[in-house]
């Protein structure tokens, strides 16, 4: 890529991304109209430059729209390629319909994303039964593997690390972590009963009660199925343990609620800025935005 337009609140790791590439960054201005309407102001010298937008998907609704005008002025102002580095993706939780009426979110979401871009880098969307980013996008796309990132942060910083996944579904991921990490792990079981209501089986590894426990999860919205977890962990007689997030949603009071249920840190990537970020995705967004940027 030669340009990255950088939407509100992805600045540190505009930074991050620019010292390893040396691309130029420019901020995209977005003023908000007492109408709820949005301006979207861009820098008018991209004639023949590749692009990468860099904006979040975290509370999508808003961000849409500009996004769209966005990338359609980058075109006006003679952008050969548009390119958008999304860290997190929504709307890919609903694949299917689980209720009549409902609206399947996720193909419709990514035919309105690439109506206006030509490739996309995304760090492991939550996806369940769709197996790749491929199978809803017609433009190329890259998903980024975090595994990597949270071992190398494991590995140092908590040397007896013996690592816990919430819940079935999140198995194979923790299983790599640990793998690569050099570290045990144990997998709970999870039962939820509505959007805050969540049950989680106590732990059996005897190796948590002579370690520090790291709880891995992909995102933490509500915090429930982090603070349950505590909570077992606490039951089973062992430390405060340790949780590392991709994706740092935390929905309302969600942070401080994990925190107050016990836990003795919070750790996540930089896909959504946070002040509990400590991993950063800049090397592997970049690497792969560089590839597709190429391929265009």
């Amino acid at each position: 890529m030669s340009v990255l337009l950088v939407f509100p609140g992805m600045e540190a790791l505009a930074t991050q991304i620019v010292e390893r590439t040396g691309n130029h960054a420019h901020p995209v201005d977005l003023h908000h109209f007492p109408d709820g309407e949005t301006l979207v102001t861009l820098p008018e010298q991209l004639v023949d430059q590749d692009v990468a937008i860099l904006a979040t998907l975290h509370e999508p609704d808003p961000l849409a729209l500009p996004l769209t005008f966005a990338a359609s002025t980058a075109r006006e102002f003679g952008a050969r390629s548009v390119g958008l580095i999304a860290p997190y993706l929504a709307y890919m939780r609903q694949d299917q319909r689980f209720a009549p009426g409902q609206a399947v979110s996720a193909p419709i979401f990514a035919r309105f994303l690439q109506e206006s871009i030509d490739w996309m880098v995304t760090a492991d969307p939550h996806l369940h039964r769709v197996h790749s980013l491929g199978e809803l996008f017609e433009i190329p796309t890259r998903r980024v593997e975090t595994a990597p990132l949270l071992a190398e942060w494991i590995k140092p910083n908590v040397p007896d690390a013996v690592l816990l996944g919430p819940d079935g579904e999140s198995r194979q991921w923790v299983a790599e972590v640990a793998q690569r990490a050099g570290r045990p792990f144990e997998v709970l079981e999870k039962v939820r009963s509505g959007d805050r209501e969540v049950q989680v089986s106590v732990p059996q590894s005897e190796a948590l009660l002579g370690g520090t426990p790291v709880i891995l999860d992909d995102i933490a919205s509500s915090g429930r199925t982090m603070i349950e977890a505590i909570a077992r962990l606490a039951d089973a007689g062992c430390s405060p343990p340790i949780c590392v997030v991709i994706h740092a949603v935390f929905s309302g009071d969600a942070y401080n609620q994990i925190l107050n249920a016990g836990a003795a840190r919070i750790v996540t990537t930089n896909s959504i800025f946070h002040e509990s970020n400590a991993i950063s995705l800049a090397g592997p967004l970049s690497d792969a935005a560089a590839e597709l940027t190429d391929n265009t």
